[in-house]
């Protein structure tokens, strides 16, 4: 199986940053795509922003210009450098990947279990 392994999550004041990583583990997979989700109570799960290996990158409106993702395709990971936080950024973020299996031939989506960003004074 493929887990997702998440980190960067904390308490930031507004207008401070973080980072988060996702590292996906396992073997005999290739990754077609990988992103971040995020979801506040009471809302639904929403697009953060999405890269695929070669580099395509998509972004939600609402984060264009202060997140960006990236990969290192090597180690298997994406981040997600959050600037300029607002209040209105907490949630829960997790992350995303549509996987190859190398074994079975089929694809299949995984989540992380998510790791939790509050941006508060």
């Amino acid at each position: 199986q493929v887990q997702l392994v998440e980190s960067g999550g904390g308490l930031v004041q507004p207008g401070g940053s973080l980072r988060l990583s996702c590292a996906a583990a396992g073997s005999a997979f290739s990754i077609n795509r990988m992103g971040w989700y995020r979801q506040a109570p009471g809302k639904e799960r929403e697009l953060v922003a999405t890269i695929t290996s070669g580099g395509s990158t998509n972004y939600a409106d609402s984060m264009k210009g202060r997140f960006t993702i990236s990969r290192d395709n090597a180690k298997k990971t994406i981040y997600l450098q959050m600037n300029s936080l607002k209040p209105g950024d907490t949630a829960v973020y997790y992350c995303n990947a549509e996987i190859w299996s190398r074994t079975t031939f089929n694809s299949r989506d995984y989540w992380g279990q998510g790791t939790q960003v509050t941006v508060s004074s």
